[in-house]
């Protein structure tokens, strides 16, 4: 890893050029990336993209941050079969001018603050000229709020990456009221040329497509617990244990084609006027966060928890990830 106070990723050639892990990203033809912000997202992104064959150069404006991150990339190069030397291909900036001036994408992941973020395209778009992506990590704010900060709001796109971005496959690729297709297609090949899976939402909605299906189901179990059907433990096991056992081989829409629509109508007459329909958040969830029970943290939100518990269900989802990442480089290079 370099500082761009001593030497830059725009001055040298695409590191391992010659590399079988560079075709991909040859065919798309953008090699440099630009990453703005090297906290929990985007420290992985760098990760992600240098593992993908791309020169990277990762800004952030914080000291601290900015120390912290070489080793935090090593640790997340590892989880995902790449070797400390990738790291050439990182250059660690702390302001966006100059170090991004060759970029051919950005990615802006700061924290969520919808003002920060159009600061940052606003200062983007005045930095790069057309064609350059400038693409955001939002999980859920509006990308045409933060495409009208930029006077060229038709290379804007949002790229929701899911948590960690390294080892979960899945990118939203948001279309704003303002994107256009050119850009929503380049974006969504470079995705595919590092690996990752890539969908076009096609409007720009909150939470997009994933959260809300994740919202909507979270909202349900809330509901359960909340009216005394069951306790959180075992709303958790059904999922777990029942419908969550296929999820990841069919998606809803799959499954209900599999059993057929006329099963799934029927089912739907019986439920669908049970379900809840709140539009506001719980009066559960809102009196657990007032009385300080936000979960895992703190040792209790719907379920309690041991810092031992705690640290189980984290190191169980991580080598589960990091198992199926495995898995797909296997399959991939099968």
């Amino acid at each position: 890893m370099t500082d761009s106070t001593r030497s830059s990723a725009t001055d040298r050639p695409p590191a391992g050029a010659d590399n079988p892990e560079r075709a991909g990203i040859e065919r798309v033809g953008i090699e440099r990336v630009g990453v703005v912000g090297a906290g929990l997202m985007g420290h992985a992104l760098a990760a992600l993209f240098a593992a993908g064959g791309c020169e990277v150069v990762l800004v952030e404006p914080a000291a601290e941050v900015r120390r912290s991150a070489p080793a935090r990339i090593v640790a997340t190069l590892a989880s995902i079969g790449g070797g400390a030397e990738l790291l050439e291909r990182i250059t660690l900036a702390e302001r966006l001018d100059p170090a991004l001036e060759r970029a051919e994408v950005v990615i802006e992941a700061v924290r969520e603050d919808l003002a920060l973020k159009r600061e940052v395209f606003s200062e983007l778009d005045a930095l790069l000229p057309p064609p350059v992506i400038l693409a955001s990590n939002t999980s859920a704010l509006p990308i045409t709020s933060i495409a009208t900060a930029a006077k060229s709001p038709a290379r804007v796109v949002g790229t929701h990456f899911w948590n960690p971005p390294h080892l979960v496959p899945l990118v939203e690729v948001v279309q704003s009221e303002l994107t256009s297709l050119e850009t929503v297609a380049r974006t969504m090949e470079l995705m595919a040329a590092v690996g990752k899976s890539p969908v076009h939402v096609r409007r720009d909605v909150p939470g997009f497509i994933g959260n809300r299906l994740q919202h909507a189901l979270k909202r349900e179990a809330i509901a359960i617990v909340e009216a005394g059907i069951c306790d959180a433990e075992t709303v958790d096991t059904v999922v777990k244990d029942g419908f969550g056992a296929r999820l990841g081989v069919l998606g809803p829409l799959e499954q209900s084609d599999l059993v057929g629509l006329d099963l799934t109508l029927a089912i739907h007459e019986t439920i669908i006027p049970a379900l809840d329909r709140s539009a506001e958040p719980s009066a559960l969830l809102r009196r657990l966060v007032a009385e300080g029970k936000i979960g895992m943290r703190t040792g209790e939100g719907f379920r309690s928890w041991t810092p031992e518990q705690a640290d189980a269900v984290r190191e169980r989802l991580s080598r589960t990830l990091v198992e199926q990442a495995a898995a797909r480089r296997a399959a991939a290079g099968s």
